[in-house]
């Protein structure tokens, strides 16, 4: 174990291209749908967070559902429609990682549109009274309120990232974690250690780890920011 350990971090300080193949291919995974996720889930999140209007409750209820979907249902929904016998089969998306963004897309918005809504929906009242008394129209009250959620965003933001990059159901069924092309972090992971090449497994964990406990780090910061 100790042997395997040493040849990890030997991988790691080397910069073993396979390994930086696996890094790049995670790093456009999560960064592409962790904000793809933040642009569409912040202004519904805030919207449905400070408005009021007959069906408020289910479209909340509906979004919690969504947040706990689990990853292998989006995946095999994806697959089912992007596969050869799919409606969307010609478009020829399946094993790409343009279809695991997606894919990664549709999982992390309903998280980013909850988190959004829980907050806005405790300060909405205040702020409305506020931008009320000051005669604000309901544009720059939504200003107002996505102002004062600055700090929520990025919170969320990161919190999206790591959801993103924890992920190992969705993309490993639409993806099919094909080496040099659609593995990630999680998936290589798991196929190394299956292989039996644990230093390549060992050296994806500590990075993996590494960098769950940085974004940690940085949440918390940003949540004792906003307790203040």
């Amino acid at each position: 174990m100790s042997s395997a350990i040493m040849k990890a971090i030997n991988l790691i300080l080397s910069a073993d291209p396979e390994l930086m193949n696996i890094l790049g291919t995670t790093a456009r995974l999560c960064l592409s749908s962790s904000l793809l996720a933040l642009i569409i889930g912040v202004p519904l999140g805030v919207w449905l967070g400070s408005a009021r209007f007959p069906g408020r409750g289910a479209l909340v209820v509906i979004n919690r559902t969504l947040m706990g979907m689990p990853p292998v249902v989006c995946g095999l929904i994806f697959y089912m429609l992007f596969s050869g016998v799919g409606p969307f089969g010609k478009m020829k998306l399946l094993f790409t990682v343009t279809l695991m963004i997606v894919a990664q897309v549709v999982l992390i918005t309903p998280i980013v549109i909850g988190n959004m809504e829980s907050f806005v929906s405790g300060i909405s009242e205040d702020l409305r009274e506020t931008a009320l008394g000051l005669g604000l129209g309901r544009v720059r009250r939504y200003i107002l309120l996505m102002n004062e959620s600055v700090y929520h965003i990025f919170s969320t933001y990161l919190l999206a990232f790591a959801r993103a990059i924890a992920e190992v159901g969705a993309v490993s069924m639409v993806g099919g974690a094909i080496a040099w092309k659609t593995n990630v972090m999680t998936t290589a992971i798991m196929q190394y250690t299956n292989r039996g090449n644990f230093s390549l497994g060992i050296a994806l964990g500590i990075i993996l780890m590494t960098i769950s406990l940085v974004v940690n780090i940085v949440i918390s910061l940003v949540q004792r920011r906003l307790s203040r």
